[in-house]
């Protein structure tokens, strides 16, 4: 049995879709149809129905599909046994929001050169609305964004949170300590209006009964930074993206009296049988997570 056979027809079923599975296995949809036509062929049923341009499974595709999967996975534990271990699929699609790409990636990308030396990326920054559905459509493997990603065949799980803090100018924000009332005086800028900070913000404000503040809703950090260096007005940001920025730019952590909520971070990716390579990736990101200005001074050793 010719396993490309059962890698497609895997991938059509995990993806609901001909297309997207041809994408992710990098074929034509013919040449991914007729993978799946020659499988039916030589199992003599059908596995789909192709009524309609839906992927639907036959009670006959429905019990194979079970059998695809540990064939799949078989197919990997050989290749790492007969390998001793070596991850042999290299190409890892990742998307990730600004906050982790101006913290911790970085690192976490070098780390992951030294111990997968053919590794390739292809990274996509986005916001985490963009990076969940590109998760579930079998564009991206593995996703570090703001929400988990849901989904048949699709895992996620809580990587550590970013503590959140107000961010000025150092010659302009001075002050010893800022209260909620001092910030009224200011133009606030955090992410997206759909982003867990911009609620988290707006519901700060509420909750102490103080009159709603000036709040821009940027999705770029990099712009963000550039709005407080010209004296525009206060960023709330992840503060490991604000102290590794303030090496370098004219920037300040304010002393706040209330406690921030932190934005929480979710990794997703999609369980693939037939390679470890996600998953492996997750668990040294995990790592670098958890102490990103300590992952950001490796990366520039």
């Amino acid at each position: 049995m010719n396993l490309r056979f059962v890698e497609a027809f895997h991938w059509a079923v995990a993806l609901k879709s001909v297309t997207r599975a041809a994408e992710k296995l990098h074929v034509t949809q013919s040449a991914l149809s007729s993978r799946i036509a020659a499988l039916e062929r030589e199992l003599n049923v059908l596995l789909l129905d192709r009524s309609n341009k839906q992927v639907r499974l036959t009670a006959a595709g429905q019990r194979f599909h079970g059998y695809a999967q540990k064939l799949l996975e078989m197919q990997m534990h050989i290749k790492a046994e007969m390998g001793q271990g070596v991850v042999h699929e290299t190409v890892l699609r990742v998307g990730a929001i600004e906050s982790v790409v101006h913290s911790w990636l970085t690192g976490w990308l070098k780390h992951m050169r030294v111990t997968y030396p053919d590794f390739e990326l292809e990274l996509t920054v986005e916001t985490t609305p963009v990076l969940v559905d590109g998760l579930q459509r079998g564009k991206l493997d593995l996703v570090f964004a703001a929400l988990p990603a849901a989904g048949n065949g699709v895992r996620a799980c809580a990587v550590a949170a970013m503590p959140i803090c107000f961010v000025g100018h150092k010659e302009l924000h001075v002050r010893r300590q800022y209260r909620m009332p001092d910030l009224l005086a200011f133009d606030l800028m955090t992410f997206q209006r759909d982003s867990q900070p911009y609620a988290a913000l707006i519901e700060m404000f509420r909750k102490a009964g103080s009159p709603s503040p000036r709040v821009h809703a940027i999705s770029s950090i990099s712009a963000m930074v550039q709005l407080v260096e010209a004296g525009f007005g206060v960023a709330m940001l992840p503060r490991a993206v604000v102290e590794l920025l303030a090496r370098r730019l004219p920037l300040r952590v304010l002393p706040f009296d209330d406690l921030l909520e932190p934005l929480q971070i979710y990794a997703s990716y999609r369980d693939d049988p037939s390679s470890p390579l996600p998953e492996a990736a997750l668990s040294s990101a995990m790592v670098h997570a958890l102490h990103p200005l300590r992952s950001f001074k490796k990366s520039m050793e």
